[in-house]
């Protein structure tokens, strides 16, 4: 029911897409056309498009500072979402977590806007896009995990995320089946 969805755009940041970051994740760019065309329709239909901005300082890094040779800092050009991507009608959340729901407002943003299910794109598949898929579900949404809006460093990664979240946690899908003409 495309009227009670939002899209989720997650951490979209050059970080993550620039080929001279140490972070680029190389399948990352071939998902862009897709969210486009997401953003252009949910925006369109008057629906929430929500982007996360992933940002640590020192103090709210907690765990990543230890699994990550640097942390994303919110001064940083490569802490940027992806200027091919149309934020201006969108909601940017900061994040400080692989969850975009810890410590932010966005159950309360989605709530307020009578959501009930989530589109879950962006990077990393089985990080930051799994873990907020898995919140989502916990907190009573439909959750939506596009397979061609996703992204991460392998494709065993990739594939291991959509075999876990179809077990029980979100109904996979491509981004050309989310259509509000259905």
């Amino acid at each position: 029911r495309p009227e009670r969805a939002a899209l989720l755009v997650l951490d979209m940041q050059e970080y993550f897409l620039c080929e001279g970051s140490h972070a680029f994740i190389p399948s990352a760019p071939a998902i862009l056309p897709n969210l486009q065309r997401l953003i252009s329709d949910f925006t369109a239909h008057n629906r929430p498009v929500i982007f996360t901005r992933h940002v640590n300082t020192d103090e709210d890094a907690h765990m990543m500072s230890r699994w990550w040779r640097d942390l994303i800092r919110a001064d940083s050009p490569d802490s940027a979402i992806s200027a091919s991507l149309d934020i201006s009608k969108g909601i940017v959340i900061q994040k400080a977590q692989y969850d975009a729901f810890y410590n932010t407002p966005l159950e309360e943003t989605l709530r307020g806007r009578g959501v009930e299910q989530v589109i879950v794109t962006g990077v990393m598949t089985h990080l930051c896009c799994e873990t907020t898929a898995r919140s989502a579900f916990v907190r009573g949404f439909e959750v939506f995990f596009c397979a061609d809006g996703t992204a991460t460093y392998t494709k065993e990664l990739h594939r291991s995320t959509l075999l876990n979240l179809s077990h029980g946690v979100a109904i996979p899908t491509v981004c050309a089946e989310i259509d509000f003409k259905l």
